[in-house]
């Protein structure tokens, strides 16, 4: 299963970028996050639609 991880900005909490992983790599990018502190949204890629 792949996912859209989204970093998010400190002041207003919009989505600063943005990628698609792998299952395997979402809990090495949440680690990284929670050490420094950064603000990620996380949501399954297959609810990502095309515009």
């Amino acid at each position: 299963m792949r996912f859209e991880i989204m970093r998010l900005d400190d002041i207003d909490g919009t989505a600063v970028d943005s990628t698609v992983v792998d299952a395997a790599s979402v809990n090495r990018i949440v680690q990284q996050a929670a050490a420094c502190g950064q603000r990620i949204y996380i949501r399954p890629a297959a609810d990502i639609q095309a515009s």
